[in-house]
């Protein structure tokens, strides 16, 4: 029997057997435990990595309007279609998006200051666009 350690590959499969057989004593249930939370969490760091590239694009939109073109304007309409989709497939995620927002905010203003050369303090502290503002599929903020 390949361990959880050596081959996880076959330690997902053997994992799944068990399930589709009915074998629950022969499950490895702390381990299958810890990668089904871990599956959670990554859907979350999922959603919260769309969403801070979409900000930061966002962010560097408004403040650097010499500098736009069609490659930010497809990277936020790509960011925005692939942070609904994951929402969309994690609904339960709906109620921690003012958490993630925040969260994503704080990452996309040291990333959008860093690849503007600007400031941080060029920006605002807290996200000044409303979640329902970011996923419009039409809504590029203006200076």
């Amino acid at each position: 029997m390949a361990t959880y350690e050596k081959d996880f590959y076959t330690w997902t499969q053997q994992q799944a057997a068990f399930l589709k057989s009915g074998q629950f004593s022969e499950i490895d249930l702390e381990n299958l435990i810890e990668e089904i939370e871990s599956m959670g969490r990554s859907e979350k760091r999922e959603l919260e990595s769309r969403l801070t590239i979409l900000l930061m694009h966002l962010l560097k939109w408004q403040y650097q309007p010499a500098y736009r073109g069609r490659s930010w304007e497809l990277t936020i309409d790509e960011q925005r279609l692939q942070f609904v989709k994951v929402l969309k497939d994690n609904p339960s995620l709906k109620n921690q998006l003012g958490e993630i927002l925040k969260d994503a905010y704080e990452i996309a203003v040291i990333k959008a200051a860093k690849e503007t050369k600007l400031d941080k303090k060029t920006f605002p502290q807290n996200c000044p666009w409303e979640l329902d503002e970011i996923t419009k599929n039409d809504f590029y903020p203006e200076n």
